[in-house]
């Protein structure tokens, strides 16, 4: 498969770990731009491909503070445009000589700003192209750049002298000078059509695996099961691993722990059955007459479904400590494992990937299930992992999507299940005092996962939902709601 970054010229966006800097990276995308986000700490040596232009996130830190992030210096010799967002700004401008100061009181929400023009400026004239000469800004800072670098103008930062190293752009550029995104679906389709085609190529040396690693929804594995063969014609091989996996997370409340547990044995299993595949196809080469290609049983590739918001969420620009959460598919993989990755969905969101399940002629009921964690529901029990505790919770979560579904709501919710809290309360029932076990419920809508609001669901349909719970699932005397939204919550609780 060819890098995309050959396909198309590369914003390259430095995250200073603004809750926001995924939402710089899909507006990119949004105006047919594509981009990527790294970490601030990221060498630009280090970057694999040569970027059209770079935006510097915002930050939560103040870019004096002592132990602020700061942009490697050889960014501002690149060569390429450069757009400084807040904290970006800032950085840009105490690289080069400004000063940048605490403000009397922070300023939230709001304001208007009037755009004055630098005659004969064809740079800062292109930052504000199409803009008008006033607009509606959202301030949220407690910074400001008391005195400008040497060259700057304070009406769009813009360094004359270096202009063609560092200038602010705008993502209106020329599309057919940036290259289209929306191509790209059609390019991983017809890459997706490869693999199809490959599949029948190689025929049974194809082989799709799925774990059930004990921690799966009620019926998971079944359900997959018959919707691949039915919809896809994929013969699925399910393999019951769900004594090893829940061994193994015996006693483990840390999440962290559970997602790399999880992701470490689920290679260990991969792995185990690449070479029992190995080991039966040298037998019938043994049984044969010896004219069967010697790599028929040979397992080399791994093809997994890991989406960009799984790799933004497992980096960090201050490193693995500040990291959100490190994804099973992504953190969670053993440095040393023998098999080889095929990643052909790792730079789209989940939205785009079912915008490309749709091109590809997916059945709806496939292409609109709600997104499942690979850690299951380890993450959705708030404490240690036992068989019980999984029963409660799939009954719950069953009973929970159940509902949703005879409301006619599951398309209209982005993603919606129950969580297993680590508390008990007091309850009521058949006059007798019971302590058991909480339930929460989520549900969100999002377009991409990297931001979500909570679904206001019709109290009679929350009421229903919380009477059945209570009611047929044993350990359970109470039901809560959740209204967080994504910031700050994350839409898993672990």
């Amino acid at each position: 498969m060819a890098e995309i970054h050959d396909q198309f010229e590369t914003i390259l966006i430095l995250d200073f770990g603004s809750q926001y800097s995924h939402l710089i990276t899909r507006r990119c995308r949004e105006h047919h731009v594509y981009a990527e986000l790294l970490p601030c700490t990221t060498k630009l040596s280090e970057v694999n491909f040569k970027p059209k232009g770079i935006i510097l996130s915002g930050s939560p830190y103040s870019v004096y503070d002592k132990d602020a992030p700061h942009v490697d210096p050889a960014v501002f010799e690149a060569g390429v445009p450069i757009l400084g967002i807040c904290y970006g700004l800032q950085e840009m401008a105490w690289n080069m000589g400004g000063t940048v100061t605490k403000c009397d009181h922070r300023e939230y929400g709001f304001a208007e700003i009037e755009i004055n023009k630098i005659g004969g400026e064809a740079a800062a004239d292109t930052l504000f192209k199409g803009l008008g000469n006033q607009m509606q800004v959202w301030m949220s800072h407690g910074d400001q750049l008391s005195a400008l670098p040497k060259d700057f103008h304070r009406s769009r930062t813009l360094l004359e002298e270096r202009r063609s190293s560092v200038v602010s752009f705008s993502t209106s550029a020329n599309v057919d000078q940036i290259g289209l995104w929306h191509s790209l679906l059609e390019k991983r389709l017809r890459e997706l059509e490869i693999f199809v085609l490959m599949h029948e190529a190689i025929g049974d040396r194809f082989h799709a695996i799925m774990v059930d690693n004990g921690v799966l929804r009620m019926n998971e594995a079944e359900q997959v099961h018959e919707m691949l063969k039915k919809n896809l014609g994929v013969n699925l091989t399910i393999v019951d691993a769900s004594e090893l996996f829940l061994s193994r997370l015996e006693g483990v409340e840390d999440p962290e722990r559970k997602r790399k547990i999880i992701g470490n044995t689920f290679i260990n299993v991969f792995e185990e059955q690449a070479t029992l595949i190995e080991s039966a196809a040298e037998n019938e080469e043994k049984q044969g007459d010896g004219s069967e290609d010697s790599k028929k049983g040979h397992v080399e590739w791994l093809l997994q479904g890991t989406l960009y918001p799984d790799v933004i969420e497992s980096i960090s620009f201050k490193g693995p400590s500040a990291t959100i959460k490190t994804h099973h598919n992504v953190g969670g993989l053993l440095k040393d494992m023998k098999l080889k990755l095929i990643e052909p969905l790792r730079e789209l969101f989940k939205d785009e990937v079912r915008a490309l399940g749709r091109l590809l002629s997916i059945p709806a009921t496939l292409v609109q299930r709600h997104p499942f964690p690979g850690p299951g529901l380890a993450i959705r029990i708030l404490g240690a992992v036992t068989r019980e505790q999984v029963k409660i919770l799939q009954q719950a979560d069953s009973i929970y999507i159940e509902e949703i579904r005879k409301a006619g709501l599951y398309n209209d919710i982005s993603q919606a299940f129950a969580v297993l809290l680590p508390v008990k309360a007091v309850g009521v029932m058949g006059d007798q005092r019971t302590y058991e076990q909480v339930i929460a419920l989520r549900a969100v809508q999002s377009e991409d996962f990297m931001t979500a609001d909570w679904y206001v669901f019709p109290p009679e349909i929350l009421k229903r939902i919380s009477s059945r719970i209570t009611n047929e699932v044993a350990g359970i005397n109470r039901v809560t709601y959740d209204i967080s939204s994504k910031p700050p919550a994350t839409v898993e609780w672990l």
